[in-house]
């Protein structure tokens, strides 16, 4: 069965159509179409605290497309949830009801938490050693999401208003490096090793830039190279160079500025980039959702 996901963030809004498939015991999200929009609602909502009528024609315009494209891949049921920007908007409300008046699908502003929880639901299809201590970062346009495993079990969770849009709007308070910094602190045992995984598609870009394979790390001082030669070229010879989409070009070196961050804070030199994401769990929810309505057994009145 075919599901859409539309994940709206605060520097792109993206639909992913896929399904569920199984190979042996192992579930996974196939993707069948991938449609990435560089809506950016963070440019008025950082600078304006909502977004303005010309933003919400976009907008509109881009829901309407996903919704085009849902229909051609003939999708069962659809889900779309909006994150970071959409919950500062003071308009958020209006908005989401002139989309639905004028598309028919009705916006769910999440909370970091249960943005976390749909990424972490597809995370854990993925093969790795769930017993051993591993950290979990994602960087997004308006927030970074970090969440500290051990024995498979989440032991913290936070969202900080850290983000690669709001880096470069310089909409972030200086005291959010502290807070994170602190938070680490007190919440990572930086005696014992962790495994880290980026998520993001920043971080998605910055593993393919440096040629690595699906499955392979990559270390802070290939990263922090990349991060360095990009910053040496303008926009347009990032673009030419590096075949960079613009939306990209100027978020990619704040974001790898707060994976690097954190990961010298807990001194670790590599980490995985699983590709996976908001849309991704999204997908596998909607599995579950209907797989647990369809086994439900019938009520006998």
């Amino acid at each position: 069965m075919k599901y859409a996901a539309i994940d709206i963030g605060t520097n792109a809004a993206r639909m992913l159509v896929g399904e569920v498939t199984q190979e042996g015991d192992h579930s996974f999200v196939k993707k069948i179409s991938y449609t990435r929009i560089p809506l950016r609602l963070g440019e008025d909502v950082f600078d304006k605290g909502k977004i303005t009528p010309k933003k919400l024609d976009n907008f509109v315009k881009t829901i309407e497309a996903f919704k085009l494209i849902s229909e051609i891949f003939k999708v069962k049921k659809l889900r779309a949830c909006a994150t970071s920007a959409m919950r500062e908007a003071s308009n958020r409300e209006e908005v989401i009801e002139a989309i639905k008046e004028k598309t028919g699908i009705e916006i769910e502003v999440i909370s970091g938490d249960e943005e976390a929880r749909l990424i972490f639901g597809t995370f854990f299809l993925l093969d790795f050693d769930k017993t051993k201590p591993f950290l979990v970062i994602d960087v997004g346009g308006g927030s970074t999401e970090i969440s500290v495993f051990e024995n498979g079990e989440k032991v913290a969770a936070k969202s900080f208003e850290l983000g690669t849009l709001r880096l470069l709007k310089e909409k972030t308070n200086k005291e959010i490096w502290h807070e994170l910094g602190d938070w680490i602190e007190e919440n990572v045992d930086l005696e014992t090793p962790h495994i880290v995984y980026a998520t993001g598609g920043n971080i998605n870009k910055v593993h393919k830039m440096l040629g690595a394979q699906q499955d392979q790390s990559i270390t802070l001082g290939h990263m922090n190279e990349l991060r360095d030669q990009l910053n040496e070229l303008s926009l347009e010879q990032r673009i030419d160079q590096f075949q960079l989409k613009p939306d990209r070009a100027d978020v990619i070196i704040p974001a790898m500025d707060i994976y690097s961050f954190v990961l010298d804070k807990i001194s670790t030199k590599e980490f995985f980039v699983p590709k996976i994401g908001l849309s991704d769990g999204m997908i596998y929810d909607l599995h579950l959702k209907n797989e647990s309505k369809r086994r439900k057994p019938p009520v006998f009145v």
